[in-house]
This record gives structure tokens, sequence and C-alpha cells, in this order.
């Protein structure tokens, strides 16, 4: 049986066998947490929700916890008006 000759890329008629891992693979099991570490996940996470929300709604003028400095609020000016908080 004689081939044909063509230009360019050159399969080889040998199979190359890839090779099968016997190993079995871990299953994924949920990660459990107990109650105080999840009271103390979601506390954590209110108060820094709350921060967020702060600084982005609230702190600006005369209930400023940093007084007249006006960094923060010129730091979150464009995000105030995204979410529809007035400013001005």
């Amino acid at each position: 049986m004689e081939r044909a000759r063509c230009s360019g890329r050159v399969i080889p008629e040998r199979f190359f066998a890839v090779s099968v891992s016997t190993e079995t693979q871990a299953t994924a099991r949920p990660a459990t947490l107990s109650i105080p570490t999840s009271l103390a996940w979601t506390a954590l996470m209110i108060v820094a929700g709350l921060a967020v929300y702060y600084f982005v709604g609230v702190d600006q003028g005369m209930v400023s916890l940093f007084g007249k400095d006006t960094h923060i609020h010129e730091f979150v000016h464009d995000a105030r008006h995204f979410l529809g908080f007035p400013c001005h």
C-alpha cells in the first residue's frame, strides 16, 4: 500500500495509548462549621456590611465620624450616586 504524498503536517500512523490512573479520586464534602463559628462569621459580615453602608450612604457633613474631613465622602462619591443616595 503506497501513501500519496501531501504537503503540510504528517500524522503518524502509530497510536499512542493514554495511561489511565487507577487511583480513586477524593469526593467533595461540605465544610462543617460549628454554631459559634457560624455566629462569629455572621456577626463579622453584619458589622462589615454596616460599615460599608455607613461610608457609602451616611458619612457626609455633620453626621461624619471624622468631622469636617471629606476624603471618604469624595472617595465613594460616584458609588453613592450610582446606588441612589443623595449627597448634595
